[in-house]
């Protein structure tokens, strides 16, 4: 039986819209609770056991049984040998992609991850200390995914923020090793590697095992059990993010080909079945021409079947009165990718405020900003890119706030601190400020 997906067709105009708008937007979150009850376990039980829990997963999980998680550990010769034993073209891209994601992130660390200082008036300094993380973990999918890319993604502004050592886990069910992922560990400067995966690796790097040293936080993508075991180590150690499934919205004017907004559309829909993808466009016409398209494609695609599951349950072609109103519904949804194929994007993107990357123009193909491009691919899903950034090399630093109070400076502050402070009734805080003044008044309160 051929294959055939029909996102679903609304229009602004409709009566109906808002109703429709939201059934298609809504995702559920909520946790499978048995997923959470295992995940519990496994935590509990690699806090307790290390080692020999993280083995008897990762016999269970992946079928890798070895009496020694040491024997689990990529050592980097094994790491440059996967890089040497690729195409001339695979380890030309890889090493390609590496320099402008690093150009990127060192050009973010200079923007943003310096620290500063000043002196006022009484010459008392404030400033802010930035210093990076001293150890992170880096998760990476395993298994039916492999992506060297978010090796890259992870590491590399770690590496620029500072980090001093960097921890890669990555699943190998039944010692598959994708030399793919090892070389861009390679070329990322991961410091040590080990094969293991699932909830049982997530505890590892949180607690610390004997092999595996505990890390200061943990990034990276995973499954539904990867996911659950960073939120439930979020406290123990710092994470990025809890991501939701892959989305792209597209914003059309009609003036790009509708093949290439079709295949924007397909690659995020091949992630996952809950995948979502999304084309906003004033041009009725237009849509009728991306959805031929999509016709007319996705017999040609490897992952047919999940492309069409995801725009057939998730997807939508919405006609909206005029570009204006596409980028209002836009910041409503907060989409992770949001492309701008227009023929102007620059018009438009001063009026869009939420979004993980905003792609500009018909040649700027999410896929792009993926793999090579150089801004982060880790992007906040769910909508949450209405308070959430990409991940970045700030992600890696953490900032202290320096100050220097002089004599002088103390005078003025000594006053404003204790009337606060007796205020709150904390008279040793007041008291420390005043001992401070040259005229140390009594004690509030003590006779």
């Amino acid at each position: 039986m051929s294959l055939s997906a029909t996102p679903l067709r609304l229009s602004t105009a409709s009566a109906d819209f808002e109703t429709q708008f939201a059934q298609r937007l809504h995702w559920s979150a909520d946790t499978d609770h048995a997923i959470e009850q295992r995940v519990a376990d496994i935590l509990t039980d690699v806090k307790a056991r290390g080692d020999a829990a993280v083995l008897e997963y990762t016999a269970r999980f992946d079928g890798l049984d070895t009496d020694s998680l040491k024997a689990l550990e990529l050592t980097q010769a094994e790491l440059k040998a996967a890089f040497d034993s690729l195409p001339a073209a695979q380890r030309s891209a890889l090493e390609a992609a590496s320099r402008r994601v690093r150009s990127y992130h060192e050009a973010q660390k200079k923007a943003s991850g310096e620290s500063w200082t000043y002196r006022d008036e009484d010459g008392t300094l404030l400033g802010q200390k930035v210093t990076p993380l001293d150890r992170v973990g880096i998760y990476v999918p395993g298994g039916k995914a492999a992506y060297p890319s978010s090796v890259l993604m992870n590491a590399i502004p770690a590496h620029v923020a500072g980090v001093s050592e960097i921890i890669m886990v990555v699943p190998t069910p039944r010692g598959e090793k994708n030399p793919l992922v090892l070389a861009a560990a390679y070329v990322a400067g991961v410091s040590r590697a080990f094969t293991i995966g699932g909830a049982q690796a997530v505890a590892a790097l949180a607690y610390g095992t004997a092999t595996v040293p505990k890390v200061d936080k943990i990034t990276g993508p995973g499954n539904a059990y990867v996911a659950s075991a960073k939120r439930r180590v979020f406290g123990t150690v710092g994470i990025d993010m809890i991501a939701g499934p892959s989305e792209i919205l597209v914003l059309a004017d009609g003036s790009t080909p509708a093949d290439w907004v079709a295949m924007d559309l397909f690659s995020q829909a091949e992630h996952d079945e809950l995948a979502q993808s999304i084309l906003l466009c004033p041009d009725a016409t237009y849509l009728d021409a991306v959805q031929a398209a999509i016709d007319r494609l996705l017999p040609t695609m490897p992952r047919a079947a999940i492309i069409a599951k995801s725009l057939n349950d998730r997807g939508a072609l919405i006609h909206t009165r005029d570009m204006e109103e596409a980028c209002t519904i836009s910041n409503r949804i907060a989409p992770e990718h949001l492309e701008v194929s227009s023929s102007d994007p620059h018009r438009w993107e001063p009026l869009l405020r939420h979004a993980g990357a905003i792609f500009l123009g018909a040649y700027t193909s999410e896929s792009l900003g993926d793999y090579c491009a150089g801004p982060n691919h880790v992007l906040p899903t769910s909508g949450t890119a209405r308070f959430s950034s990409p991940l970045g090399v700030y992600d890696f630093q953490k900032r202290s706030s320096l100050i220097e109070v002089s004599q002088a400076g103390a005078q003025p502050l000594g006053v404003i601190a204790a009337e606060l402070a007796y205020g709150e009734g904390l008279q040793a805080h007041a008291r420390a400020a005043e001992l401070r003044l040259n005229e140390v008044p009594p004690m509030r309160g003590v006779k």
